[in-house]
């Protein structure tokens, strides 16, 4: 992997730190290709099982290079342009955006792509779109986040929200200072690493089909989702150390 995006491991746990600090991590060609090679990483190893995302420096991503779509002509971005979580990319287990200073526009983008997101104190967030003519249609999930009125407002004025706006609307989990804040979001990726790897599975699918379905055919499909978790082996194991009061030992399958 290039210096553009640091990918790091703790213990189950991938970090993985957008690296352009100068540019305030702006999704430049390198940002773009390093993000999707440490999703691909991250997936692929079977010994990683939560990624956190976050941003070097006072920044956690300035959003797009305008200076690219001037040089280009960029008109409609390509559909596979950026690596987004569970859209353009291909991911199992959970994500959590750690967002450390400005989240605007694909910063934006980024951080509501992951499953969770814990926040700086001092970040903020703001879909900027409207302000240099181009549009948001990655933003259509978030009438699933937030409410529809709040939703309007951020997308037709562009203005930007403060953490601690964002925690009340409920885009953001946590919030933590920011000199606390990778250790706040490692803390929550240890607390699902506590949980089965399919049970982790099978509780994020249920979110996101519940997310996509009515509720019957969610409740018929989060029950298919849900069978291979039943039928393995840590769901006899999570029992049997309950009942001889020992942790359990997961075997993810």
């Amino acid at each position: 992997m290039s210096d553009a995006v640091l990918f790091d491991v703790d213990d189950g746990i991938a970090i993985i730190t957008l690296n352009r600090p100068d540019t305030r991590n702006c999704l430049s060609e390198d940002v773009r290709d390093g993000l999707a090679q440490a999703w691909d990483r991250f997936e692929n190893s079977d010994d990683l099982r939560v990624a956190v995302l976050t941003g070097a420096g006072e920044s956690f991503c300035a959003g797009g290079d305008l200076k690219e779509m001037v040089a280009t002509g960029m008109q409609v971005p390509p559909r596979d342009m950026f690596a987004l979580p569970y859209d353009t990319v291909e991911l199992t287990k959970p994500t959590i955006a750690a967002v450390n200073g400005a989240a605007f526009a694909g910063g934006w983008m980024i951080a509501q792509a992951c499953d969770l997101c814990v926040a700086s104190s001092r970040a903020k967030f703001a879909v900027t779109e409207v302000k240099v003519g181009r549009s948001s249609p990655w933003a259509s999930p978030l009438i699933h986040m937030i409410p529809q009125r709040i939703m309007m407002e951020i997308l037709l004025t562009g203005k930007p929200i403060s953490a601690q706006r964002a925690y009340e609307i409920g885009l953001v989990n946590r919030i933590a200072e920011p000199h606390d804040l990778l250790d706040s979001a490692v803390g929550l990726a240890r607390e699902i690493l506590v949980g089965a790897p399919l049970s982790v599975r099978a509780a994020r699918e249920t979110v996101m089909l519940s997310t996509e379905m009515g509720r019957s055919a969610a409740l018929q499909a989060a029950r298919a989702a849900s069978e291979v978790c039943y039928r393995s082996e840590d769901a006899q194991e999570g029992p049997a150390a309950f009942a001889a009061k020992r942790t359990p030992r997961w075997q993810g399958h």
